[in-house]
């Protein structure tokens, strides 16, 4: 099921989870159990009555749905902070999903290495989720995750189960690390020394605050993986979800339309875009 793209449905919150001092997970179910067809990378439009509107990444994966899908969401708006004060069983406006996501037929056969760095591990978890679900039909995955403090790293019990994996090389990372971190400590592109890859059958996917792209990028290419390997996901600030407003305009692309996931060689040179 996709909902309306002008006419939000009234979702369901199920569950709710505290999951760092900014970030919680909602787990949201559509009217009748319906699922949300999404495809991994794509967003919704979260609305509260009387609050507004604002764009959320889906961060479970369509392997997964069970009639639900969940969103990780942090407090930083209006809406969301109106969102973060709500309880489950209360309800929220769903449009969407909307957006390109990530082409996940062309990784089958393919290593794929992710590098999401603090909040960007939320859409690309549905990736990941995704790719682990169909792990045969994969080489090699490898996971390099990067947060600022260890307070702040997401899906923690999930980090770990990726970690102890034998077929998934996990490595995790936070710039400032505490008494508890035992962990690596430095941004997420000293994790890139770690890990050698075959540039010509791996497929790259980052997400992660603007700053980061530009050295993980150096990485990538570094590396020698092609910039049509390469898939980002970009954050702009959404409104209409449908290429009405303008307002994730990039040149002539629409962030919300076109994207948000593109690959390095369609954003190389665009002003703004990076």
């Amino acid at each position: 099921m996709t909902t309306s793209i002008y006419q939000p449905e009234m979702a369901r919150l199920v569950n709710v989870e505290q999951m760092t001092a900014l970030e919680k997970l909602f787990t949201v179910e559509l009217p009748g159990g319906h699922s949300l067809g999404h495809a991994p990378g794509q967003f919704v439009m979260v609305s509260l009555l009387g609050i507004g509107e604002a764009p959320i990444s889906i961060t479970s994966s369509p392997s997964r749905s069970n009639g639900h899908f969940e969103l990780c969401v942090r407090r930083v708006g209006d809406v969301t902070n109106a969102l973060h004060k709500m309880e489950a069983g209360e309800y929220i406006g769903i449009r969407g999903p909307f957006g390109h996501g990530f082409p996940i037929e062309k990784m089958r056969g393919k290593d794929v290495l992710f590098a999401p760095g603090g909040l960007g591990l939320a859409p690309l978890r549905s990736l990941i989720n995704q790719v682990l679900d169909e792990r045969g039909l994969f080489g090699r995955v490898i996971i390099l995750y990067g947060a600022k403090r260890p307070s702040e790293l997401l899906f923690r019990d999930e980090l770990e189960e990726w970690v102890a994996r034998d077929d998934v090389e996990c490595f995790i990372t936070v710039d400032r690390g505490d008494d508890t971190w035992e962990g690596h400590v430095g941004v997420i592109t000293t994790l890139f020394p770690q890990v050698s890859v075959n540039p010509r059958n791996t497929v790259a996917v980052t997400c992660g605050p603007p700053i980061m792209y530009r050295f993980v990028l150096m990485e990538l290419l570094g590396k020698g993986i092609p910039e049509t390997q390469i898939y980002l996901s970009l954050e702009r600030r959404m409104k209409c979800g449908v290429g009405k407003c303008g307002h994730c305009q990039i040149n002539n692309l629409y962030c919300c339309q076109d994207g948000p996931v593109f690959t390095y060689a369609q954003i190389k040179g665009v002003e703004e875009a990076l």
